[in-house]
C-alpha cells in the first residue's frame, strides 16, 4: 500500500495536523509507503542553506509524525523549492536496494532550480521504481514549455551504471504541480460547472488530458478520474475560488499520474498477457484533494495505491540478532550472517537504534563489521558492541546492518529490549532523593528573605 502526496505549500511552514492528509485515522491497514512530493517549500538562500546542513522543517515535521508509526526516511532529494520525501515500514528495509537520486533544472533555460524536477529511484523486492516530483512552468499560454520541461526531465540519466533510463524502470510515478489549466471556457462556466459539480464539462478541455491524446510520450501515463474540485486557485485558510484582482480561473495543477512499463510493452497485442506473466500491477485505490488545508493557495492531493508484486528478492542480504539478553552493564555481542552476493565493504557498519529511528543516521551507537569482529564462521559471525556506547536507561531497540556500498539498510532484526545499569540509575534515584531532602532548607531561607 503506497500513499502518495503532493502538495504546493507556498513557502508556509506544516500545518498542526495531518492525520486526514496521510490517511492516519483510515480503518484500512497501514500504508506501507509513504511518497511526499512538495513544492515551493520555503527556498530563500538563508533557509536552503541551513537545510543543506539540516532536515528542512517539512522533513523534520513529517519524520515526528512517521517515525513512531514504524517507519523510516529512506531518501530525500531537495533543489530549492521542491522537495521529495520517501519513508517505508521497517519490515521492506532490507528489500528496497539501489537508491539514487536526481534533480534536473529547468527554470531560467537550465540554470536555475526554481522549476523542474527531483527523482528518487530504487528497486523494491527486485522490481525497479521510479519517483518524479515536478514544478512546471506557469500560466495558460506555455502547456509546449511545460511539455518540453517534462520531456526534458524524463531523459535524464543516473549518474550511477546499471541504472536503467526513467522510462525503462518498472513503474514511474508522475505527480507535482504541473500546472497544466483548463483552456478556453470563460471563469464563469467554470465555476458554476464546479459549484453544480458538474467536474466532467471541463475534462476535455483540461491542458493536460488534451496533451495525452496528441502526445506520444505521455500516452502510456495512467491517471485517475478528477472527481474532486480543481485544485488551484484558493485564498489562504478558505475553500474559496480566487477573490483578488487577477480572479485566476481555477484548474488541476496537481496531479498524480503512473505508468507500469509491462502495460506498455503488452498494450500494443490483442490478447493481454496471462496474471502469470503479470510481475507487478498497480491499482489505484483512491484519488482526492484535501479542501481543509488552507496554509496555501493550492490543495494537497493524494493518491493511494496497491502495489501487487511477485517478489524477484525474498531472502534480505543480511539476517542479524543481539547474541543473548542484552544489559546496559555489560559488554554485548551481535550475530549475524550475509549471502554470498552482498557486496561488502570494510566501510560496512551495524547500528543500534531505537525502535522510532527517523532515518539510517539516527542511530544511538554502531560497530564496525569488520574492525569490531570477534569471530568468523562460515555461516555467522559476531561483532562486539562496548557497554560505554549503550543507553544506560535501556529500552526497545533494533539493529540494522547498512551496506556502504548499497547506500542503504540491507538487514534489520527484530525489536528486543535492553536491561538497564541499574547501578547507575540506582545512584542516581539516590542523588534525586538527597536533592528532595534539600529542599525544604532552601525554601525556608527563602522564605527568611
Amino acid at each position: 500500500r503506497l500513499h502518495l502526496v503532493t502538495w504546493n505549500v507556498g513557502t508556509a511552514s506544516p500545518p498542526p495536523d495531518v492525520t486526514s492528509l496521510l490517511q492516519l485515522d483510515s480503518l484500512d491497514p497501514p500504508m506501507d509507503m509513504y511518497v511526499i512530493g512538495l513544492q515551493e517549500v520555503n527556498s530563500r538562500i538563508t533557509n536552503f542553506l541551513s537545510d543543506l546542513a539540516f532536515d528542512d522543517p517539512w522533513s523534520i515535521f513529517f519524520m515526528t509524525v512517521l517515525s513512531p508509526l514504524g517507519y523510516m526516511k529512506l531518501s530525500s532529494v531537495r533543489m530549492q523549492g521542491l522537495l521529495l520525501l520517501i519513508f517505508v515500514k521497517h519490515v521492506h528495509l532490507p528489500f528496497i536496494r539501489d537508491v539514487h537520486t536526481h534533480y534536473t533544472r529547468t527554470g531560467l533555460y537550465g540554470y536555475w532550480g526554481n522549476k523542474g524536477g527531483v527523482t528518487i529511484r530504487t528497486s523494491l523486492y527486485g522490481h525497479t521504481i521510479c519517483f518524479i516530483n515536478c514544478h512546471l512552468p506557469a500560466h495558460m499560454e506555455n502547456t509546449e514549455q511545460r511539455l518540453d520541461d517534462f520531456e526534458k526531465i524524463l531523459e535524464m540519466q543516473f549518474e550511477e551504471e546499471n541504472i536503467p533510463s526513467t522510462l525503462d524502470h518498472d513503474v514511474l510515478f508522475w505527480f507535482g504541480d504541473l500546472n497544466f489549466r483548463i483552456a478556453d471556457y470563460g471563469i464563469h462556466f467554470v465555476r458554476e460547472s464546479i459549484n453544480n459539480k458538474r467536474y466532467n464539462l471541463l475534462w476535455e478541455k483540461d491542458q493536460l488530458n488534451m496533451a495525452k491524446k496528441k502526445e506520444a510520450f505521455l500516452q502510456d501515463f495512467l491517471e485517475g478520474p478528477l472527481q474532486f474540485k480543481p485544485t488551484y486557485k484558493f485564498d489562504l485558510y478558505s475553500d474559496v475560488y480566487d477573490t483578488s484582482e487577477k480572479k485566476r480561473k481555477p484548474a488541476w495543477t496537481d496531479r498524480i499520474l503512473w505508468r507500469v512499463k509491462n502495460l506498455c510493452q503488452h498494450g500494443s497485442k490483442e490478447d493481454q498477457f496471462s496474471e502469470e506473466e503479470q510481475t507487478i500491477s498497480v491499482t489505484l485505490n483512491n484519488y482526492i484533494s484535501h479542501m481543509s488545508y488552507g496554509i496555501s493557495d493550492h490543495k494537497p492531493v493524494t493518491g493511494t495505491f496497491v502495489l501487487e508484486l511477485k517478489p524477484l528478492l525474498s531472502d534480505p542480504l543480511v539476517t542479524l540478532s543481539p547474541e543473548g539478553e542484552w544489559s546496559a552493564e555489560r559488554d554485548v555481542l551481535i550475530s549475524y550472517s550475509a549471502v554470498p552476493e552482498l557486496p561488502s565493504s570494510a566501510w560496512d557498519w551495524i547500528g543500534l537504534f531505537k525502535v522510532a529511528f527517523r532515518h539510517a543516521n539516527d542511530y544511538v551507537t554502531y560497530a564496525w563489521v569488520e574492525d569490531d569482529e570477534i569471530s568468523s564462521s562460515k555461516d555467522s559471525k559476531q561483532v562486539y558492541m562496548s557497554a560505554a556506547e549503550i543507553p544506560d536507561a535501556g529500552g526497545e531497540f533494533l539493529l540494522c546492518y547498512y551496506s556502504n556500498n548499497l547506500q542503504s539498510i540491507v538487514g534489520i532484526s527484530q525489536p528486543f529490549q535492553i536491561q538497564p545499569n541499574r547501578t547507575l540509575l540506582e545512584k542516581d534515584l539516590a542523588q534525586g532523593e538527597n536533592t528532595w531532602i534539600q529542599k525544604p532548607d532552601s525554601l525556608e531561607s527563602h522564605n527568611e528573605f
